[in-house]
């Protein structure tokens, strides 16, 4: 029982997958068609410039105690700092 099973849910997905990809090959076949085809002439279309990007702004505050607090965790894990290095420099920065 158990194999029959087996067998018809690998027909099912083989079945599937095989629908899905004749599907993707008929529409990119399409696609690639509708490239070769001259485009119909229109008037050109304005382009626009995109906005400059926000500048990055420095982390202030709690952020900036947080970003410093997690570099000091991922060096105390990595061997770099020590426990006591790590509990001084998380005194300090905690403090400050």
């Amino acid at each position: 029982m158990g194999l029959i099973r087996g067998v018809a849910r690998t027909a099912v997905v083989a079945g599937t997958a095989t629908a899905v990809s004749n599907r993707v090959s008929r529409r990119q076949a399409g696609r690639w068609a509708a490239q070769e085809e001259p485009p119909p002439q229109q008037a050109p279309q304005p382009t626009y410039a995109a906005p400059p990007p926000a500048p990055a702004q420095a982390p202030t505050g709690m952020d900036a105690k947080i970003a410093q607090l997690t570099q000091l965790g991922t060096l105390r894990d990595q061997g770099v700092l020590s426990p006591a290095e790590f509990e001084a420099q998380k005194a300090q920065i905690l403090a400050g």
